[in-house]
């Protein structure tokens, strides 16, 4: 069946009747991530209305007549969680893919897009939420359980975008200290991987990584171990790895 064509002036596509086709809603839904304590953290809120008031869940929400799926999402961040309108805006918020089962939600058929993010400095949400959300606040991933909806499937699948995003791009050395040492890095990739790394592999690599890091000249850290001080780096310039830091596929790596 051909789709309606170009609507030109007030006149309607010949033979569409929206009618004829059951409505359904769009929501968005976020797993905004981040390394707090040394553990990743997820963004929750938890529900204060039915279906499932008092359940931990994503932010997220309707997507409004008016407005893109992109907007919606940074629309209910901000509402449910109280952060900053400006930094909410300035997030960079990857589309991880659409949850369309049809039985997601008991309210109605509901299509969701889910947004990603993982991000260093992230503040502490407002105490109490706002839109249907009573409360906000970062938890462990791994304390992350009985979420509402079907949100550990998104949890999940954003999990493991995020690690393989650890694979390819910089973004680990986001979560260090301006100055900081091999080891503080490698702890970054283990918190989020979820695994051990063999120090000598781990540091072999980062080193033959063009633009990855730079060693700050004559600068060194004490680390609380024997030895000598361990050496500082900074950023590199590159912002994609080659060839990628890939993942251990068991045990640590060798």
């Amino acid at each position: 069946m051909n789709g309606p064509g170009p609507r030109g002036g007030d006149q309607d596509p010949t033979g569409y009747d929206p009618r004829a086709f059951e409505p359904f809603a769009v929501t968005v839904d976020l797993a905004v991530l981040t390394v707090r304590g040394g553990a990743l953290h997820v963004l929750l809120i938890r529900r204060g209305q039915d279906p499932y008031a008092g359940s931990w869940a994503l932010p997220g929400g309707f997507v409004l007549p008016r407005e893109s799926a992109g907007t919606a999402a940074r629309r209910e961040l901000a509402e449910e969680t109280g952060l900053d309108g400006s930094l909410v805006a300035d997030l960079h918020l990857e589309q991880l893919r659409t949850y369309s089962e049809p039985d997601r939600d008991p309210r109605m058929r509901v299509v969701s897009v889910a947004f990603t993010a993982l991000v260093p400095d992230m503040p502490e949400p407002a105490a109490e939420g706002g839109g249907d959300a009573d409360r906000a606040r970062w938890v462990p991933v791994g304390d992350a359980a009985d979420l509402a909806f079907d949100h550990a499937l998104i949890l999940a699948d954003a999990r493991e975008r995020v690690r393989s995003k650890l694979e390819y791009t910089c973004l680990a050395t986001a979560f260090c200290p301006p100055d900081f040492t091999l080891g503080e890095l490698q702890a970054v990739y283990e918190t989020v991987w979820g695994t051990p790394l063999d120090r000598p592999n781990f540091r072999r690599k980062v080193l033959a990584t063009p633009g990855f890091v730079e060693a700050v000249p004559g600068a060194a850290r004490l680390t609380g171990g024997r030895g000598k001080p361990a050496a500082l780096y900074r950023a590199g310039p590159a912002t994609a790895l080659h060839p990628p830091l890939l993942r251990p596929t068991e045990g640590p790596a060798r």
